[in-house]
């Protein structure tokens, strides 16, 4: 009986450093969504720095359609017409990254919450996970593409410089 009295002792004590073992588990595995989220956050920044340059571009290019005449207006409109589409790129990209964002806050909070509940909510952790990755490939896609256009309008201003200065 002393045998099976201090066999009974031994299962509730693996049971509670199974408890604090569970709970460490679930913290460094809640870790890996919050360096997404980390990396979410960054990507927010950059598409808001590159969503203010436009902005401000916007603003010069506005100004000067005030003074400029017929023909210089006609290319500023165009100018005008790829910054529209730049933003409308980034407007998808920061729309993708915040949904990526509380898609990987959800994953965090439902690893929590299932370790409280003893219950298996894996099929709601994979897809807020997986909405978050999903939404974060998008959201650098739409970024990309603000870039590509950035990108063909600096090379078309080079262009159409070059080809005012031979003239």
């Amino acid at each position: 009986m002393a045998g099976r009295s201090s066999g009974n002792r031994m299962p509730g004590l693996l049971n509670s450093e199974a408890s604090l073992d569970l709970v460490a588990h679930v913290i460094q595995v809640a870790l890996t969504p919050i360096f997404l989220l980390s990396g979410i956050a960054t990507l927010l920044n950059v598409f808001a720095t590159r969503l203010a340059r436009v902005a401000d571009l916007v603003v010069q290019i506005t100004k000067a359609m005030e003074q400029a005449n017929p023909d210089e207006s006609a290319d500023l409109a165009r100018q005008l017409l790829r910054l529209r589409r730049r933003s409308i790129a980034l407007d998808a990209a920061v729309v993708l990254g915040a949904i990526a964002a509380a898609a990987t806050c959800a994953s965090v909070f439902t690893l929590f919450v299932g370790a409280l509940r003893n219950s298996t909510v894996a099929s709601v952790l994979f897809t807020t996970f997986g909405l978050a990755i999903v939404c974060t490939i998008s959201a650098i896609a739409a970024f990309t593409t603000e870039m590509m256009m950035a990108g063909s309008g600096v090379r078309a201003e080079v262009a159409r410089q070059q080809t005012s200065e031979q003239v």
